[in-house]
């Protein structure tokens, strides 16, 4: 249920907020996105095969997409230095 929810709230804040990125903002954002939903992936994998708990799960895939938002602000660096 976690993973709907992320899912639906990226893309509907990607989609209110495309129109102002920059091209580098956009594609660190989605490189970021991206990452963060493989290591999602492997960190529910991990959690199923009883590897890891569900807290640890959880730190895994916040730690990802604060890895994400990162990314996000250094693209947007980018274009406002570009500018």
């Amino acid at each position: 249920m976690k993973k709907i929810i992320s899912v639906a709230s990226a893309a509907v804040l990607a989609l209110g907020v495309v129109a102002c990125d920059g091209a580098n903002e956009n594609a660190m954002e989605d490189e970021g996105e991206q990452a963060a939903e493989v290591v999602n992936d492997q960190a529910e994998a991990m959690e199923d095969a009883g590897m890891i708990s569900d807290d640890q799960a959880d730190a895994m895939t916040d730690a990802a997409e604060d890895r994400a938002d990162a990314m996000e602000e250094t693209g947007e660096a980018m274009d406002e230095a570009a500018e």
